[in-house]
């Protein structure tokens, strides 16, 4: 409970999403003036040994938030590095909220990143590249430890001596929202876990299928007795 604080007089942020019979995806977000947008770099003590996780998420969803989330986003990753906990991130650009601060924000940080999780749009406002040899080869010029390149239902992209191609899971696209971050999920678990990065990344791309597959961000993710034998599987790397 005492991560957790309450801003006395801002709201919490809020996203809407509506799926309609047509089909049509709408979505609208309020977050102007919301407590995430005031964070600052004070908030990073948070960190502080004996809490230290094993993984700091990050993301540039937070780098576009302010300037203040912004400082708060480099103390962090460079206060983690320092404690020896793995720092993720995640590009998450988005555009209505503007990335250009969010580019010069994560910029800087790629050398303290273990795990970068990219999408092929997002590949070339941050690393200038797009073909995937050229994404993984930059990104660890950049001095990202391990890259991960997502192409949507065409799979991903990382390295295991040489480019390696992770095929999407077979799946019948009902609704995308929330895919990225059940990829996510599902590969952070799997190479925390000790995982190889070619079963993590078969992981994550069985469970982002789950979650296309139904409507809304979270339906589709496995039950509390399917989920530790799929990461089973990836730990046995039987995918």
């Amino acid at each position: 409970d005492d991560l957790i604080h309450v801003d006395p007089v801002r709201p919490t942020g809020l996203f809407l999403r509506e799926t309609p019979d047509s089909g049509e995806r709408r979505v609208a977000y309020y977050r102007a003036g919301s407590a995430a947008s005031a964070l600052d770099e004070d908030r990073a003590q948070l960190l502080a040994p004996p809490r230290a996780p094993r993984a700091l998420v990050v993301s540039g969803l937070t780098a576009s938030l302010g300037e203040g989330p912004r400082r708060l986003m480099h103390r962090l990753v460079t206060q983690a590095a320092a404690a020896g906990t793995s720092v993720v991130l995640d590009a998450n650009l988005r555009p209505a909220l503007g990335t250009e601060e969010a580019l010069r924000t994560m910029t800087p940080l790629l050398p303290y990143v273990d795990l970068l999780i990219l999408g092929d749009d997002e590949s070339g406002p941050l690393l200038g590249a797009t073909e995937p040899t050229d994404v993984l080869a930059t990104a660890r010029d950049a001095g990202a430890a391990e890259t991960v390149l997502k192409g949507g239902e065409r799979g991903c992209w990382l390295w295991d001596d040489g480019v390696r191609h992770i095929p999407a899971h077979p799946t019948h696209a009902v609704d995308t929202v929330g895919a990225g971050d059940a990829f996510l999920g599902g590969y952070l678990a799997a190479r925390l876990s000790g995982a190889p990065a070619t079963a993590a990344a078969h992981l994550g791309a069985r469970i982002a299928a789950g979650v296309v597959a139904r409507t809304g961000d979270t339906e589709g993710l496995p039950d509390p007795l399917t989920a530790p034998t799929l990461l089973r599987k990836a730990l046995d790397d039987r995918f």
